[in-house]
């Protein structure tokens, strides 16, 4: 049997896809720490240049450059403790040099982007579908994880996810391209309608235009006919969510569980992408 053959056996694949996952979510645990970094910095040097003002000199600072480095001791991290989930696991939760708490926001990343693989590859078989599921996965894994601690929903990770969604679906890969072109646009507009209704009746802004562009990408990837599950399910994980944080304020734990919506819209693509269709079949009968 060739590797390729190989590699696509049902028996096989997941566990690949598994391993591929892992390895994906250590950098994305790069992404989500440098990319808001990185928008801020470039913020500040537009600002400084519209002013008139001398952009300030700053060293190079990308997803690749510098090396990672432990945030306690400046040690940097050297290729056997960066080995996902493995190293974390091994070193105990702590940095090697100063034995500063490692943050648990590693490893789940880690081992959602990894879990996530692995079902995407065991649920599609091998296969554009699996593949377009893992992408999606891994992007809102991201996008999540960067939105609940800075509120940014990065444009770098939307508007490629939705592109992205539209170029997978040229192929029907999970929709008809027609469904995949009106559910970007019915996306959008569904929550920027949200969006001013709830800005007219109360004069505040209830989300930001990232989240109208990440439902944008879902609406691309799953097409229109699955927004309305996925809206009241980031609805559901959103009351969900809102009830913890009413427990917690009552406990004076208010500033521990504040959320914004983009983890709710995550949570929901990712059961629609999986359960949508049988969820929307026994509904409708």
């Amino acid at each position: 049997m060739s590797a390729l053959g190989w590699l696509t056996q049902p028996a096989v694949f997941p566990w690949v896809a598994l391993v591929l996952g892992l390895c994906i979510g250590s950098f994305l645990n790069v992404v989500i720490h440098r990319l808001p970094k990185m928008m801020e910095r470039a913020w500040r040097a537009d600002c400084a240049e519209l002013a008139g003002q001398p952009v300030p000199p700053e060293g190079t600072y990308n997803l690749c450059v510098p090396r990672s480095n432990c945030p306690g001791c400046g040690r940097n991290i050297r290729a056997l403790e960066n080995l996902p989930l493995a190293s974390w696991l091994v070193l105990r939760g702590k940095c090697a040099g100063c034995g500063k708490p490692i943050g648990l926001r590693y490893p789940l990343v880690e081992l959602l982007a990894g879990l996530g693989a692995a079902w995407s590859a065991w649920h599609f078989g091998f296969g554009p579908a699996a593949f377009a599921g893992m992408l999606f996965i891994w992007c809102t894994i991201a996008l999540a994880f960067i939105d609940q601690a800075t509120g940014y929903l990065p444009d770098d990770i939307t508007l490629p996810l939705l592109w992205a969604g539209l170029l997978f679906n040229t192929a029907a890969t999970f929709v008809p391209l027609y469904d995949a072109v009106v559910g970007a646009a019915a996306g959008y507009l569904s929550l920027w309608l949200i969006y001013w209704a709830y800005w007219l009746a109360t004069g505040k802004e209830g989300m930001g235009f990232g989240d109208f562009k990440m439902s944008a990408a879902i609406g691309a990837f799953f097409g229109w006919k699955l927004l309305p599950l996925v809206i009241l399910l980031s609805s559901m994980v959103g009351l969900a969510f809102g009830v913890l944080q009413m427990v917690a304020a009552k406990r004076g734990w208010d500033g521990a569980f504040r959320f914004h919506f983009g983890p709710y819209l995550a949570i929901a693509a990712i059961v629609a992408m999986f359960w949508g269709q049988p969820i929307m079949r026994w509904y409708l009968n």
